[in-house]
């Protein structure tokens, strides 16, 4: 019964996981200090030098590039017209190997130049495990999630789809071992306190 029960809400929760993703838009006017594109994708490195483009924050951080790849090589496997802002405002990060590596490439990055605000470029699928990743590096920056659709997934139609569908479990998977990090880890103060008031007494 309490397996069962179990497996209900695990599902349960995939389908909301889900939906959220496909609900997801990205937000009308975002601004903040700087961006933070996620490797995984040109359209992602395009959403976010659009961005830059537009002058909706002043520096871009490209996070988790391979140390092998260039920045030119980056600028020939993007759209033409975006090309002049990598010249000016664009740092790569060559850290990061996941997406734990790019919360705390990320940090690093925002402490240097003293951002408080970000808007955070990944894709559709990616953005729940992101925010979660981002924000328990972070907990005192405002980030501003700017998901970006893969035209190669059929997002509305996931359960149709077994590419799609099997993306969707993994990440789903992957979230929730985030958020199940992140409650361990805001509980262990709690823990170290109670410890030290039982050695020390009242």
């Amino acid at each position: 019964m309490v397996v069962g029960a179990g497996l209900f809400a695990l599902a349960l929760g995939f389908v909301f996981f889900a939906e959220s993703i496909v609900a997801a838009t990205q937000p009308a006017d975002p601004r903040a200090e700087g961006i933070v594109v996620l490797t995984g994708g040109t359209a992602r490195i395009d959403g976010a030098l659009q961005l830059l483009a537009e002058g909706r924050a002043d520096r871009l951080l490209i996070s988790g590039v391979n140390p092998a790849v260039t920045l030119g090589a980056i600028s020939q496997g993007v759209d033409r017209s975006l090309r002049h802002v990598l010249e000016c405002c664009v740092d790569l990060g060559r850290e990061a190997r996941d997406t734990i590596g790019n919360a705390a490439e990320t940090r690093a990055w925002a402490d240097e130049r003293g951002f408080t605000t970000l808007i955070v470029v990944t894709s559709d699928y990616h953005m729940p495990r992101s925010m979660t990743e981002l924000a328990q590096a972070m907990p005192g920056k405002r980030l501003i999630p700017f998901p970006v659709s893969n035209p190669g997934l059929h997002m509305a139609r996931w359960w149709r789809d077994p590419e799609t569908f099997s993306l969707l479990v993994r990440e789903y998977g992957k979230f929730l071992w985030a958020e199940t990090r992140g409650l361990l880890a805001a509980s262990e103060p709690a823990r170290a306190e109670d410890v030290a008031a039982t050695v020390n007494g009242p």
